[in-house]
């Protein structure tokens, strides 16, 4: 542990600035981030890249560098997907510890105000981006992405995502008045005066459960708006995917203590694989507040049995397309080629179900029947990922064994417009690499199509015209849920259609992307991630909302 002395509030100062931008960027809705997403040397310099790796490799087959309390005994989880030995050990605390920690932090942490809270976040995240190429090579052998990808999602983009929560946190706490003097006039004597204040209160201990496929995107907005706002927080990673969190809770707690603070706040809770630790968090009455990001299974779970808790998950679900016509047909078809294909469909965004008419769809290039467009898709995705270097960059590794029974299962389900197949990696010779599968249905089979099959794994749905397909759309995410909708089409009434449904259904909507944004990025400050108004999501994951159920207000009052 460091032993370097930071104020808190000269930590505030120093980063006053970026926090100050952020709180405009989430009010304006602009394009803005102080993390830059290239990995190029110019901008993180010449030995970034390799103090990184040789960081990363430190790493491997050594007992992580954790001083927390208990955790004598250690538990080793990680495989890569890419097929290098990790053997990273964690401490292994018990529960009674770690919530016993926990508690005992949250005075200290609630005590230093907004401001020493955000100063010490601040802090962490800049220390985090400077070690991107780190993280990158964590989540990378961890979650399965390709590096590009990793170092983007896992450090910049994930940086980014903890700051905006970060930004509303603080905004939402300070932009009221601490304290007033209050006086009412009397019609006869002096007014009634009193001296008030108004105080953010914590609403207690904070349970953060990870994922393996976004071990630090996912997880860093509920981090930080859970910290910003006075909550002590016990981070447990999923048993894949524990070395990009250990991280980030190194760093946290490394600049806790030089603040001067209790580097309890933040704890890492490491478990055994089937050890149900999660669970067992998540109902105890101390932890107060509990983010998830996971299976729909569990999901539904947590949210029926954490009753003491202010519950925040994002779950599975079913993300749809509507294609109705289009003006630019081969970039529409790029386009979605791209988001099939991209970190083999293991994004809580990537499109399952494309909706479109049977009978065809009008195009630049003149009608097209729904064979045709089933099989110019399957077409792009077979020229995108034709060169197996450039297939691994934007497919990366699966990483675990159940999208692979998914991949096998599937293929039956259906008639097979696009077979899956096995890419060999050029670097990692023992990585699982499976190109997409995309399967023709009927509109009938929504016993199919009506649920979510995780992975590189989508429906091309056969309706009777345009008008089904939305009603599809709407009804399908209405009852198992969405993070992401798109719709194709050259006319404003379909748009405005599509628009209406998916208000209905509380998923948010792209319309027409044929170009370098795809239905599956979220721009953090602008983008709405999750809306929380239907079973994907019980909050939106980039608003308000997501911060004002981690604290009270609470006041204190005496006469003047």
């Amino acid at each position: 542990m460091a032993t370097v002395s930071a104020d808190p509030a000269e930590l505030f100062e120093r980063h006053r600035d970026t926090l100050e931008q952020a709180v405009t960027a989430i009010h304006e809705r602009h394009c803005w981030t102080p993390y830059p997403e290239s990995p190029r040397p110019k901008v993180y310099g010449e030995e970034a890249a390799p103090a990184g790796e040789a960081a990363f490799q430190g790493y491997l087959g050594q007992d992580f560098p954790l001083d927390q309390p208990g955790g004598k005994d250690r538990v080793v989880t990680e495989r890569s997907p890419y097929g290098i030995t990790l053997g990273v050990g964690y401490p292994h605390v018990d529960p009674d510890t770690l919530v016993a920690a926990a508690r005992d932090a949250l005075p200290s942490w609630r005590d230093a105000g907004p401001r020493a809270r955000a100063g010490v976040c601040l802090e962490a995240l800049h220390r985090l981006n400077r070690r991107s190429f780190e993280m990158a090579h964590a989540v990378q052998h961890t979650s399965g992405q390709a590096f590009v990808m990793a170092f983007q999602a896992g450090g910049p983009e994930a940086q980014a995502r903890g700051l905006e929560a970060l930004a509303y946190g603080y905004d939402t706490t300070t932009r009221y008045a601490g304290s007033v003097r209050w006086e009412k006039p009397q019609r006869k004597g002096d007014p009634l005066v009193m001296e008030k204040s108004f105080h953010a209160a914590p609403r207690g201990v904070a349970l953060l459960i990870g994922c393996n496929t976004f071990p630090t995107w996912n997880a860093y907005p509920g981090l930080f708006a859970s910290l910003v706002t006075g909550n002590p927080v016990i981070a447990k990673p999923h048993p894949r995917a524990v070395l990009p969190m250990a991280i980030t809770v190194s760093v946290l707690r490394e600049v806790l203590a030089e603040a001067g603070l209790d580097p309890n706040t933040v704890l890492l809770a490491a478990e055994r694989n089937d050890e149900g630790l999660a669970a067992t968090l998540a109902t105890r009455p101390e932890v107060r507040i509990v983010d998830f990001t996971g299976s729909t299974g569990f999901g539904d779970w947590l949210e029926n049995n954490a009753r003491q808790a202010f519950v925040s998950t994002e779950k599975a679900g079913v993300n749809a397309v509507v294609v109705d016509s289009t003006d630019a047909y081969r970039q529409m078809l790029g386009n979605l080629a791209f988001s099939l294909s991209l970190y083999s469909g293991q994004m809580c965004t990537t499109p399952q179900n494309i909706f479109l008419p049977g009978g065809g769809i009008d195009t630049d290039e003149g009608h097209k029947s729904a064979e045709q467009v089933g099989a110019d898709l399957a077409a792009a995705v077979s020229k995108l990922l034709g060169e197996p270097k450039r297939a691994t960059g934007v497919l990366g590794a699966i990483a675990n064994d159940g999208v692979l029974r998914r991949i096998e299962e599937a293929g039956g389900l259906g008639e097979v417009v696009l077979e899956s197949t096995e890419v060999a990696h050029p670097e990692f010779t023992e990585a699982a690499v499976r190109t997409p599968l995309i399967v023709k249905l009927g509109a009938d089979r929504r016993d199919v199509y009506g649920r979510e099959h995780f992975g590189p794994i989508s429906f091309l749905v056969s309706t009777g015209d345009t008008d089904e397909a939305v009603r599809l759309m709407r009804e399908t995410i209405t009852e198992g849920g969405a993070l992401t909708a798109a719709v194709y089409s050259t006319r404003e009434d379909v748009l405005d259609a599509a628009e209406r449904a998916a208000l209905d259904a509380g998923v948010n909507i792209s319309a027409n992307l044929t170009g370098q944004v795809f239905v599956n990025q979220s721009a953090a400050f602008s983008d709405y991630h999750g809306s929380g108004a239907n079973p994907a999501a019980t909050a939106a994951l980039t608003d308000p909302g997501y911060v004002a159920g981690r604290f009270h207000f609470v006041q204190s009052r005496r006469p003047a």
